[in-house]
């Protein structure tokens, strides 16, 4: 066979990937429906669907994605190689808080606010930069290799995922599960919004608690970190049968540092009777512990610190000032009205917000709420909290590996209602309006009501509540589509482990109780990319953070994925580097080299007919057979770690190595139909792991065929 000249000389990924993925895109094969239309997969084959994890408008693409996008890459390529109708559907996610922060910091740049600017204006500015952000990401998830179907990508606030919110919300308004309260909230000082329990870090640092009596008058001793809080107590809460009990039911008022209070000794099973003094100062409105003993006890709600974590009451250098320095006026108050027991230092859990880095402050706020605890009528009085535990217990969803099922039950046990409203201008907008906007009596929930009269909530809704949607939102729900249909549950969700609570746990709580199904059936969770010193990859780290686009214009995307991939089981960290990266891009030149040899040596008619093979060449063709069978359970059971390697050294040390050397010496009939049969197989095997240069390759072998990406894994010749 004559030797096409590419081959003369070293692989060079970066000459064919741009035009291999073209290829691609042209043939359409990405989109099931063409690989129907065109006979490669028969309309009443088994589905494979998978939504990709939507990458936030916010920046580009980094290690995390990388790692992400090859997973998720092999899963569908092996899957419509099977000949299944395969869909993997792309998108990207709004991210409100986090788009917002950064036009928000843009503005500050140029001394402007975003209430100067006015919320169209500033709307404008998000969308361009969302949408320079998102041409960004999907051109460079293109570079990955990613077979997404492009032709159904979505957006989280796309007119089609809009409506889908809005249906949500008026469902679960109607059904009672959504309603608007008082309580306590997570409130970000910095970014001027609430946040989620779990779009809060927390921080360990050495703090001072403090023992004090609020009066000579009051005898209970209680401790905390916090004093300036204790000018909204409104109870003193202790264990029915501790030491305190003689005073439950009793009230008490003082003045505590300028400010009147008055409290109630209540008995809660909470307090535990051993721990610090036994008593605790119970402050409804700036902790939720407090907040619910409140509840149960029909205490009133004070809240004496405003949004931006300064003191709305108090004496003279405590009232308009930060909490730190309130808290220090409020200590040297104690001492010198001889109040203050003791001071020592303690190891603290300090709330921070993950976008603004701003300590949390809890404060009472009206906000629309989902309710997990109440019962269902039309789900068998199910609460969403059940729902979400049943489809993890009996509904079938399994998630891989296995140890992250205790992490998700322990969340769904212990999860409050669901603050969704957020106090930001960019993404889907409350939908409900109010008739009269002072007293907000009159109300009405769903698409915008006709008439003038009518001014809708200025709050947007939680970004988790849109992406919680997602499986079935970009299958064109509300509408009962075809694709809803066919592709719905969607098959595998494969993310990292580190949002099983932000995404995962709430688009199992949308599905199970908008379609009363699960959202996927199996959960594929990777773990983090780290360094090469075992941190955390950060792009903020230039001596080892490394940027996966100049990585693949250095080594090409499937050095980058295989080393990635290799020995690299679920939920597993991979420590990635360049060194590692280089010499998985040696292992795509050895396969060129081992190619080259082939090509020089053998003709397509060579297996057009098996010859009688020596025993040798016949073992080593069993060899294969036996690693193909093992590899194909592999597949299956999404052991991508154990089937990569294997590849890699079935290729290395018994194709390259043994083989081809062996060949060398008798080229024969039968050593070139072995030659030939097991490059050609193994370029299927390889193909969802290295899809460009196993593409390239197979092109050569049969330059008016179908592309690789069609042809069947269990090829014969």
């Amino acid at each position: 066979m004559s030797l096409p000249e590419k081959f003369l000389k070293p692989f060079d990924a970066q000459s064919i990937e741009d035009g291999l993925y073209a290829t691609w895109i042209a043939s359409g094969l990405f989109n099931p429906d063409i690989c129907i239309e065109k006979g490669y997969t028969k309309s009443d084959a088994e589905s494979f669907s998978i939504v990709l994890p939507p990458p936030n408008v916010t920046g580009t693409l980094h290690t995390g994605h990388a790692f992400m996008l090859a997973i998720q890459d092999i899963m569908v390529r092996y899957n419509r190689m099977q000949g299944k109708k395969t869909l993997w559907i792309p998108g990207t996610d709004h991210a409100a808080i986090s788009t917002e922060s950064v036009i928000v910091k843009q503005l500050a740049k140029e001394k402007i606010t975003k209430f100067e600017l006015g919320r169209e204006e500033f709307l404008k500015r998000v969308h361009i930069f969302a949408k320079e952000s998102h041409d960004t990401i999907v051109s460079q998830t293109k570079k990955m290799g990613a077979s997404l179907d492009w032709s159904r990508e979505a957006f989280t606030l796309d007119e089609q995922r809009h409506h889908a919110v809005v249906t949500a919300f008026k469902t679960m308004y109607d059904d009672g599960l959504i309603y608007r309260g008082n309580r306590i909230v997570n409130w970000d000082p910095k970014g001027q919004t609430t946040v989620s329990d779990d779009e809060v870090d927390h921080e360990e640092r050495i703090g001072k608690l403090y023992t004090f009596k609020y009066a000579h008058d009051c005898p209970i001793e209680i401790a905390t970190t916090r004093p300036e809080t204790k000018l909204g107590d409104t109870a003193i809460a202790v264990h029915p049968n501790g030491k305190w009990k003689e005073y439950i039911g009793q009230k008490f008022s003082f003045e505590f540092a300028g400010e009147p209070v008055t409290v109630t000794v209540v008995g809660d099973e909470y307090v535990d009777p051993e721990f610090g003094t036994g008593a605790l100062g119970v402050t409804p409105a700036h902790a939720q512990v407090d907040f619910e003993i409140a509840q149960r006890h029909n205490l009133p709600i004070k809240q004496v610190i405003n949004e931006y974590g300064k003191m709305i009451t108090g004496m003279e250098g405590v009232r308009n000032a930060k909490t730190e320095i309130a808290r220090e006026q409020i200590v040297s108050w104690l001492s010198q009205e001889g109040l203050l027991i003791k001071t020592e230092d303690i190891k603290q859990n300090i709330s921070l917000s993950q976008r603004t880095k701003a300590i949390i402050e809890p404060l009472p706020k009206i906000q629309w709420w989902i309710d997990v605890n109440k019962p269902i009528a039309k789900k068998d009085n199910l609460s969403l909290k059940e729902l979400m535990l049943r489809a993890v217990r009996e509904d079938g969803i399994t998630i891989i590996p296995e140890r992250f099922e205790k992490t998700y039950f322990n969340w769904i046990e212990n999860l409050r209602d669901w603050n969704i409203s957020r106090q930001i201008w960019y993404g889907h907008q409350v939908p409900v309006w109010y008739k009269n906007k002072d007293t907000n009596e009159e109300i009405h929930v769903g698409t915008q009501p006709i008439g003038a009269d009518w001014v809708q909530d200025q709050d947007t809704l939680d970004t988790w509540f849109s992406s919680g949607l997602w499986t079935f939102s970009t299958l064109g729900w509300p509408e009962r589509t075809a694709d809803l249909k066919t592709y719905h549950p969607t098959s595998v969700l494969e993310t990292g482990h580190d949002i099983i609570f932000f995404w995962v746990a709430r688009m199992i709580l949308m599905s199970t109780y908008l379609l009363g199904e699960i959202p996927f059936k199996t959960v594929y969770m990777h773990g983090m990319v780290l360094d090469k010193n075992g941190k955390k990859m950060s792009k903020s780290n230039p001596e080892t953070a490394i940027d996966p686009i100049e990585t693949i214009k250095k080594y090409g995307a499937d050095a980058l994925r295989m080393a990635m991939l290799v020995g690299v089981g679920p939920g597993q960290d991979v420590t990635l580097s360049e060194d590692k990266i280089k010499a998985y891009s040696k292992f795509a030149n050895k396969i060129w080299n081992a190619t080259r040899f082939v090509l020089e040596q053998t003709n397509p008619k060579d297996t057009e007919i098996k010859p009688t093979l020596d025993t040798e060449h016949a073992e080593y063709i069993n060899q294969w057979n036996i690693i193909h069978s093992e590899i194909t359970k592999e597949m299956n059971t999404f052991k991508y770690y154990l089937v990569s390697e294997k590849l890699y050294h079935f290729f290395w040390h018994t194709f390259a190595d043994i083989v081809i050397e062996k060949c060398k010496s008798d080229m024969n009939d039968s050593a070139r139909y072995t030659l030939r049969y097991l490059l050609h197989q193994q370029l299927i095997a390889l193909h969802p792991f290295m899809p460009f240069i196993t593409e390239e390759i197979w092109g050569s072998f049969y330059p008016n065929g179908d592309l690789l990406m069609i042809t069947p894994w269990k090829s014969e010749q």
